[in-house]
This record gives C-alpha cells, sequence and structure tokens, in this order.
C-alpha cells in the first residue's frame, strides 16, 4: 500500500512513495497560504474556496496521514476543510469542484443549506465531476462522537488518516481517538462507475476557516 504524505514535500523532506517517482509539484491556487516552521497555514478565514494542489500519481489503494490544527475563524458558526483524492486536471483557482475526483470532508455547520448535512459536525464524501460540479454520496453525522472528545480539542493538533482502497472503491475515515489503534474508521463507498481509481492530484481545501496542517 502506498503512502501518500504528500505534504512533507513543503517541508523538505522526504515524500514516501515509490523511488523512481518524482518529488510532486504543488501550487497554491486560491486562499493565505503559508508555510512557517513546519507547519502549512491557510490564514484567511473568509476564503470559502481556499485551495493547494499537489501533483502525486495515485493507483491502487493509498494512504493519506497529516495533523490538522484550528486557528480560529468559526466563530459565525461554519468551516470546513477536507482532501479531493485521485483527481485528474485540478483548477488553478479558486473553484467548487476539482475535475474528477473525490472529497471527503469535514464539516462544522450550525445552519447547513441543504437537509442532508446534519447541523454541528459532520463527514461527507463528494463525487467531483468538474470544477463547478459535486454531487453528494454519503453525510454522516458526528456529533455524538465529537460530545466524548475532551473540551479542548481544538487546541491541539488532530490526526487525519484516510485509506482508499482504488481497487473497490472502499473508503475509510479513521477515528482520530483511534488512528493508532487503527481498527476505528467511518467507511465510504465510490461510485462503480469510476472504480478502479486512478489520478495524478490531490487537492486540501478549506472553508470559511483558519486552520494549519502538519505531521
Amino acid at each position: 500500500m502506498k503512502r501518500s504524505c504528500f505534504l512533507l514535500v513543503l517541508f523538505g523532506t522526504a515524500l514516501l512513495l515509490p523511488a523512481e517517482q518524482k518529488l510532486p509539484e504543488y501550487q497554491f491556487a486560491s486562499g493565505s497560504w503559508e508555510i512557517a516552521g513546519e507547519r502549512l497555514y491557510q490564514r484567511d478565514a473568509g476564503s470559502q474556496l481556499a485551495k493547494v494542489n499537489f501533483q502525486v500519481p495515485q493507483s491502487g489503494s493509498m494512504i493519506y496521514e497529516f495533523n490538522v490544527r484550528y486557528e480560529g475563524g468559526a466563530e459565525d458558526g461554519h468551516g470546513g476543510f477536507g482532501l479531493h483524492l485521485y483527481g485528474d486536471q485540478p483548477h488553478p483557482g479558486a473553484s467548487w469542484g476539482s475535475g474528477r475526483s473525490y472529497l471527503i470532508w469535514f464539516n462544522y455547520d450550525e445552519h447547513p443549506r441543504s437537509p442532508r448535512i446534519p447541523a454541528g459536525f459532520s463527514l461527507q464524501l463528494y463525487r467531483s465531476l468538474s470544477h463547478s460540479r459535486m454531487e453528494l454520496l454519503e453525510s454522516l453525522n458526528l456529533n455524538e462522537y465529537v460530545r466524548q472528545l475532551p473540551p479542548n480539542f481544538l487546541a491541539a493538533p488532530a490526526p487525519v488518516k484516510i485509506i482508499v482502497f482504488g481497487d473497490t472503491g472502499e473508503i475509510r475515515v479513521y477515528d482520530p481517538a483511534g488512528v493508532d489503534k487503527g481498527d476505528q474508521y467511518f467507511t465510504f463507498q465510490a461510485d462503480k462507475r469510476d472504480v478502479p481509481l486512478k489520478g495524478d492530484w490531490v487537492t486540501l481545501r478549506t472553508n470559511g476557516v483558519k486552520l494549519s496542517f502538519g505531521f
């Protein structure tokens, strides 16, 4: 299984992909991004379509691991972040979708517009069909889970681990509290028409919140 720790490239360390592959290129597409110390920051809470595109060849099964820390901006009751995986052609600027890809989205919204998205904390899987068109495949309510976390959980970096089995389309998003155990995760399924999954780009994005990312 290939491990795609793509943010490591930004900090000058080794990318854990097969040795014959080159380090991926990246582009700050929209938002206010900055590398400070060993973390990547998105500092514009007003940006709803902040994105960084990374060129990472993906096929078969992939592991994506990093951590995220809240830096502010969700006082208005809304914020989120996520990853477009197995992407084909990302947009070089602000866009709703990211070509043909799958978006894993971590969401906080006190007043969601869609009845399919729970109020509060939730996790979504979107199928991106173009730069302007996405469809919501599944949405999970995370409020009961979040209530079990310590009150100060937003102050420390939270681990994120995602495994995608590209040959079957199964997507596992691991419970931050159980990442080390490896047996607690949420499961999604990609559309069978897209399996096996393949792509050359990963897009990291935020919406209406300031966050930092690292390892």
